[in-house]
């Protein structure tokens, strides 16, 4: 009982100078971080380190610049000025090696606060729904700060957290942040169709958030026996396991459960995970592990592209120099997905930016980063149809990639295959 103290107690633990880890996705302990801003005036150069905060962050207002100064392992859409605009930065690194950096002192943590459950009767939290590296990160912090909220799910897994472990405690009941899936337009519809077309019935799927993963997980229903072993699902999947379509059993991980590591949706999601003995939230170094990923059988990873170049190169991070998001786990699980019997990993996007230019490209915008390298790139998937890239040289690859550009940009693509190749036509290639 005496753990138990208010939000300004319990930020107060903070000084100037510390490394303090901030819960992410739908668990960002707003009203612990809305306390600790309200002490920035005795604080300077406090460094925050999250993966993704959903919501309003208060630290973002550039008057805190000499106060906060966030260590970004992914960009989200609230901090993306402040990294772009010097008063952040970002660290690069695959979703599945986060753990290591504090298991392993390369980013020692002065304290961690996140938001938990209520306690069971045995005196267990739950992390609910962001699992991900917070359970490093709790492990490797001096100091545990927990914000336990009634709104919390109690998800199952590697989440659960003695409640006696924290060093301080504050109850307040408070919404997590929602998502609600948007009206899928008709040119994503086509592209999750392509999609579906690939996927075979007893695979094991990972998709994410987004107008892409809905509309693929939309073209599913008539398969059969699917599995899910992701880092991350929303609302998409709850009809697919209440139509049978998911079911799990042909896994060899965890079979018969769905396997996630965060979620980010509307309350209709965060209900249906709460107790669900069905639904199992690991840790991201092992949802995300491609020994793992790639024992289950004919994993199809669909991951998304902000652009990407006619030789298979993948830019899914920046816009050029400009910070869109981050590395994530989508070469975890286009490794994964790779190595898997049958496996398939895909790359899907449209086939031009909401200002019309074309997302398939001759080269990546100077200084954009390569998430995936052209060697692992194996299928990419517009609304005009699948390029299949694996095992094809580069002249061959790059006509695939033409083939699905939009028409109106695929005569400037082939003039720069013919600048790029010296040559009008993909040769066949013997070996």
């Amino acid at each position: 009982m005496e753990k138990i103290v208010s939000g300004e107690q319990a930020v107060k633990i903070v000084k100037s100078n510390d490394r303090v880890f901030i819960h992410g996705g739908a668990a960002t302990p707003h009203f612990l971080l809305r306390k600790l801003v309200e002490r920035a005036d005795e604080l300077k150069s406090v460094e925050l380190v999250s993966i993704s905060m959903q919501g309003e962050v208060l630290f973002t207002d550039p008057k805190y610049k000499m106060n906060f100064h966030l260590n970004s392992l992914f960009v989200s859409s609230n901090v993306r000025e402040t990294v772009n605009a010097g008063r952040g930065d970002y660290v690069p690194i695959f979703l599945s090696e986060i753990p290591q950096l504090f298991r392993r002192n390369i980013l020692p943590l002065d304290v961690a606060i996140v938001q938990v459950s209520l306690p069971d009767r045995h005196g267990f939290c739950s992390l609910g729904v962001s699992v991900d590296v917070t359970v490093a990160a709790l492990k490797a912090a001096k100091h545990r700060i927990a914000q336990v909220n009634p709104r919390m799910p109690r998800t199952l897994g590697d989440g659960l957290v003695r409640l006696s472990d924290f060093d301080s405690v504050v109850y307040e009941e408070q919404e997590l942040p929602e998502i609600v899936a948007a009206e899928i337009p008709d040119i994503i519809m086509r592209i999750g169709a392509h999609c579906a077309s690939l996927v075979e019935d007893g695979a094991t799927i990972q998709t994410g958030i987004g107008t892409v993963p809905d509309a693929v997980l939309a073209s599913l229903t008539h398969h059969k026996g699917l599995g899910l072993h992701t880092e991350m699902f929303s609302d998409g999947v709850i009809p697919l396991v209440e139509k049978g379509v998911i079911t799990n059993e042909h896994k060899k991980k965890h079979r018969g459960k769905l396997v996630s590591s965060f979620l980010l949706g509307s309350r209709k999601l965060y209900d249906f995970v709460d107790d669900n003995v069905s639904v199992m939230m690991l840790g991201i170094d092992y949802v995300n592990d491609t020994a793992v990923i790639r024992t289950n059988p004919k994993v199809t990873a669909i991951n998304s592209a902000i652009e990407v170049d006619i030789t298979g190169q993948v830019c899914s991070d920046s816009i050029g120099i400009y910070h869109y998001s981050g590395v994530g786990g989508q070469m975890d699980f286009i490794r994964g997905a790779a190595l898997s019997e049958g496996g398939k990993p895909i790359i899907a996007l449209p086939s031009t930016t909401s200002k019309g230019e074309s997302r398939i490209v001759a080269m990546l915008k100077p200084g954009a980063g390569v998430v995936t390298t052209r060697a692992h790139a194996h299928y990419i998937v517009t609304e005009y149809g699948v390029a299949y890239l694996y095992g094809k040289n580069m002249k061959q690859r790059a006509k695939a990639l033409i083939e699905i550009a939009h028409p109106n940009h695929r005569e400037d693509l082939e003039i720069a295959f013919f600048e790029r190749f010296k040559s009008y036509e993909c040769e066949r290639s013997f070996f």
